[in-house]
C-alpha cells in the first residue's frame, strides 16, 4: 500500500510531527514518502490563484495524510489553495492532523480539522482519522504520539 504524508509546515513543527508519523508507519513495515508543500513566493497574501514552487501529486498514492498548522483559526492558505487544486480523491483513505499554539482545540484546531475533513471529503475522500497538536501545551509529546498513532493506524482499515 502506497502512503503519502503530505505537509505545509512554515516554522517546522508540523513537519516534524510528519517526521514522526513516517517513521512510525516505516516501524509498521510501511514504506511511506513525505513530501512538502512550498508556495513559490514567501508572501502568502498574494492574490489567487497561489503558485507552488512544490505541490506533490496524488497519484498513486493509497493513503494520504497531510499535515498543516493552523493561521487564524482556520487551515493555512498555502494548504488550502493545495488542496483545492488537487484532483478527486475518490477511494482514498485520509488522514488529516493539524498543529497550532492555542492552549485549547476549540481555539481554532478544532474548526481547522472540520474544514480539512471537508475539503478532502468534498473531493471524494475518505477522511478516516485526524488530530490535533498543541504546540504549546506540556503536554505536546502526548497530543503528537496520539495523533501519529491514529493516523498509522487507518492504513489496516
Amino acid at each position: 500500500m502506497k502512503i503519502g504524508i503530505i505537509v505545509f509546515s512554515r516554522t517546522g513543527n508540523t513537519l516534524s510531527v510528519a517526521e514522526k508519523l513516517k517513521e512510525e508507519l516505516g516501524a509498521k513495515g510501511h514504506d511511506p514518502e513525505l513530501l512538502r508543500v512550498i508556495p513559490a513566493r514567501d508572501d502568502l497574501k498574494a492574490k489567487p490563484p497561489m503558485e507552488f514552487k512544490s505541490a506533490p501529486t496524488v497519484d498513486g498514492y493509497d493513503v494520504l495524510l497531510f499535515g498543516s498548522p493552523v493561521w487564524g483559526f482556520q487551515l493555512s492558505t498555502v494548504m488550502q489553495a493545495y488542496l483545492e487544486q488537487l484532483p478527486p480523491l475518490e477511494g482514498k483513505k485520509v488522514g488529516c492532523f493539524v498543529t497550532h499554539m492555542f492552549p485549547f482545540a476549540w481555539l481554532g484546531g478544532n474548526s481547522t480539522i472540520k474544514q480539512f475533513k471537508q475539503i478532502c471529503e468534498t473531493k471524494g475522500g475518505k477522511v478516516l482519522a485526524t488530530g490535533i497538536v498543541n504546540w504549546s501545551s506540556k503536554g505536546r509529546e502526548k497530543d503528537i504520539a496520539i495523533t501519529v498513532e491514529k493516523l498509522s493506524n487507518i492504513i489496516g482499515t
